[in-house]
């Protein structure tokens, strides 16, 4: 298990990208689940599964 808190936060596009890639690299090469807190969305539209919350509650969740 991967717990991850604003991978992306204060990167470059270009770094962003290539934590993006390196993130689903390690999903994907040794089966790891990956719980992720990000601001954002190009990286939150690019996952298995989102769960958007504001103040404490689930607003959305978008199960595979």
């Amino acid at each position: 298990l991967i717990l991850a808190d604003e991978p992306t936060g204060n990167l470059d596009s270009a770094n962003s990208a290539e934590i993006q890639r390196l993130l689903v690299d390690v999903r994907d090469r040794f089966e790891q689940t990956i719980v992720m807190v990000t601001h954002d969305m190009a990286l939150a539209d690019s996952v298995d599964r989102k769960i958007v919350m504001s103040d404490g509650t689930i607003l959305c969740d978008d199960k595979p």
